[in-house]
């Protein structure tokens, strides 16, 4: 099941632009790695905010804080800020996020 996980990951994140695929792969949060970008939603910046030094995203309508550990460190090489969510009771959790690049 383990390698099922892991080829799950290496599918390539957009085919307009491979030469960040590894990037993709490479980037993990505190809760995990983040896979290859091909499940992260991308947000408008109506779509998250800060308060005090802390993340929250808006994803399928329901605003959720981003715990600290799902942030990912390290520059935005993709541009748009990203949330890779998954579902715990039927709501939107963050596993990973990583904020818009400086553009």
């Amino acid at each position: 099941m383990l390698l099922v996980a892991a080829i799950g990951c290496a599918r390539a994140h957009d085919h307009e632009h491979p030469e960040l695929n590894g990037w993709f792969e490479s980037l993990h949060s505190g809760k995990g790695p983040c896979c290859d970008g091909s499940d992260a939603k991308r947000l408008d910046d109506v779509d998250w905010d800060s308060k005090d030094g802390h993340y929250r995203v808006r994803i399928d309508g329901e605003w959720v804080d981003v715990p600290d550990e799902a942030v990912v460190d390290g520059p935005n090489r993709a541009g748009p800020t990203m949330v890779w969510p998954y579902y715990l009771d039927g709501h939107p959790k963050a596993r990973c996020f990583l904020p818009g690049g400086m553009g």
